[in-house]
């Protein structure tokens, strides 16, 4: 589990492909490694990457052809800055909200635009995560916990202060960027508790629907 607040930003060494797979050498930067053991979560990008060799400025991951087909790690190459945090523990403060560093989609970057000191980003969701993306709700983008501030569609803006844009790569975006995007946990876990008996129903996933709302009592229906 992780808050989405970046602790460093490290940069892709080795990209090794294994049996399908690939093998994965990040430099951590500033990143504290001595508190780090085999075995450990370290949030990559907004991936969840388990360290299966380390030393006090490195480690080591495999990255699965599930996490290469569901993240933008297909297309990164050596060089390639990424953002990294260690798993929270009981004593973190939690500055940012609940990110599991499971990435539901790969977006893109549609503009980026200064404002003042501050720079704004337009991002395309894939459509199907669209739902889950709310006005002033949260976002996880490449493992950085965010505000929404617009929403049009499966577009979305955010609004960044120097502060992320210099401890974070979203400095480095630019129209075209693909990015990991992580919608918060909370509405998923609210769309399937909506779904009640239903849940357990084999087939294809099952989405939320205005006519399912309706069904079960969720809308009136035009009726006082």
């Amino acid at each position: 589990m992780f808050t989405g607040i970046i602790q460093a930003v490290g940069k892709i060494n080795a990209i090794q492909p294994v049996g399908g797979d690939v093998r994965l050498t990040v430099a951590t930067g500033k990143l504290d490694m001595r508190d780090v053991a085999l075995g450990d979560s370290i949030a990559t990008n907004g991936v969840c990457l388990t360290v299966v060799e380390f030393s006090d400025s490195h480690y080591v991951a495999d990255l699965s052809s599930e996490t290469l087909k569901r993240s933008g790690f297909a297309g990164y190459q050596v060089g390639h800055r990424v953002n990294l945090e260690k798993a929270m523990l009981a004593s973190t403060r939690f500055g940012g909200h609940i990110v599991s560093g499971h990435v539901d989609g790969v977006g893109q970057v549609l503009s980026v635009q200064s404002t003042a000191r501050a720079v704004e980003i337009w991002i395309q969701a894939p459509n199907e995560l669209a739902k889950y993306i709310a006005e002033k709700g949260s976002i996880t983008v490449d493992g950085v916990s965010l505000t929404v501030n617009d929403v049009d569609g499966a577009r979305f803006k955010l609004t960044l202060v120097p502060h992320t844009l210099k401890e974070t790569n979203i400095g480095d975006y630019q129209s075209g960027t693909k990015v990991n995007l992580e919608v918060d946990v909370v509405a998923r876990y609210l769309e399937r508790l909506l779904l009640g008996e239903k849940a357990a129903e084999p087939g294809p996933g099952k989405d939320i629907s205005l006519a399912f709302l309706a069904e079960h009592g969720y809308l009136n229906n035009g009726r006082r």
